[in-house]
């Protein structure tokens, strides 16, 4: 079903060239009134549509408000691109933007004639655009009664009128060999405040507060919501990570404190470094008397032992364990005698010796020492 908007013409500025160029308001959320006639209820004298914001602000909509033709009046058909040469006379530029309940379009004039009529006094703007009317009545979030409700709206063309072209009744659109038509009727002050705010007024809570504002300034709100609540989540995994990294933390500084202490307690006292020294003393004597030429220097008590068993079993001591070798050096020690040390067998025979072979030597010596007497 095909429609019209009227809005007046407004931030007009002439370039350099002659150009028109201009920002209008082509399209409004909220209710407005039509003849029931004009929207296929002939039976109904008015119809109250329904143009929610989600519909006027969707990305769909907007985009089709962009690069559209500018009419002087409203054309009998639909403008294409066979017909564009013939009822162009400027177009819309790609900034649209939503402006609380108003779209706003940005547009450009080139035709002269018409820049002519627009400094003459012909400042209304109507949108021509096409949309799906949904009959189902209903209640716009602020309670208000509506019949049908309009949906994927694409706009055709953007024309520029008279304020007065549908006499008293102030209908928008062009003379009745337009397709272009259907018009919302004039709308009193209370409609006009009903519907404003059912579109542009909506309830957020906000930390716990009901607030009032209009169908942007939801978004907006929501939008900074979403984003405190990101940046809340964010804090906290930021927290949560920080937390467990503390937690290894503690976790590696106990296990090295335990480490420590088991060294501690594993470290022998002087008594235990006392046996372990006389018990390395015992096997390098044991291990020197076995094998006089040993070199124990920087061996371990099992290479000391395995040496000493190596040196004197040879193959037998070449795959054995170190249990193994540890016996067998207790069988070869055993059996060990100690070398001959000449400086202490003489010690050790002393005088004995000495009188078994002083051949008398001893006797005279007595004599002598006796002779006085």
């Amino acid at each position: 079903m095909k429609f019209t908007d009227i809005v007046t013409l407004d931030g007009v500025h002439i370039r350099d060239d002659g150009y028109l160029v201009a920002d209008a308001k082509v399209a409004r959320t909220g209710i407005q009134i039509y003849a029931g006639v004009e929207v296929g209820r002939p039976e109904m004298d008015q119809v109250r549509v329904y143009r929610p914001g989600s519909e006027v602000f969707s990305e769909d909509t907007m985009a089709s408000f962009a690069h559209r033709p500018v009419t002087n009046d409203h054309p009998a058909e639909r403008v294409t691109a066979d017909n564009w040469k013939d009822h162009a006379v400027g177009q819309t530029g790609d900034e649209i933007t939503g402006e609380k309940i108003f779209l706003r379009v940005p547009l450009m004039v080139a035709d002269a004639s018409a820049i002519k009529a627009i400094n003459g006094g012909k400042r209304e703007l109507s949108a021509g655009y096409e949309c799906d009317l949904k009959w189902d009545a209903g209640e716009t979030p602020s309670g208000e009664a509506y019949d049908a409700m309009q949906t994927n709206i694409r706009a055709n063309h953007v024309a520029i009128v008279h304020r007065g072209r549908a006499g008293k009744e102030c209908r928008i659109g062009d003379d009745a060999a337009s397709e272009w038509g259907a018009a919302p009727l004039p709308q009193t002050t209370k409609t006009r405040k009903s519907d404003m705010s059912d579109d542009t007024l909506r309830t957020v809570v906000v930390d716990g507060l009901s607030v009032n504002t209009t169908d942007q300034g939801a978004q907006a709100i929501e939008k900074l919501q979403k984003a405190i609540s990101d940046s809340q989540k964010a804090f906290s995994d930021a927290q949560s990570d920080h937390t467990a990294a503390l937690a290894t933390k503690d976790e590696e500084i106990g296990t090295l404190k335990a480490e420590n202490k088991k060294l501690k307690d594993d470290q022998p006292d002087a008594s235990a470094i006392d046996q372990m020294v006389a018990d390395r003393a015992e096997l390098v004597t044991k291990a020197k008397t076995v094998m006089s030429d040993i070199e124990v220097d920087g061996l371990s008590d099992a290479d000391i032992r395995r040496k000493v068993v190596s040196a004197k079993m040879s193959d037998d001591a070449k795959d054995a364990s170190d249990e193994q070798i540890t016996g067998m050096f207790k069988v070869i020690a055993a059996d060990a005698k100690p070398g001959k040390d000449p400086i202490q067998d003489a010690l050790k025979s002393g005088d004995a010796g000495n009188k078994a072979n002083d051949n008398g030597q001893a006797g005279y010596e007595k004599n002598l020492n006796d002779a006085w007497k």
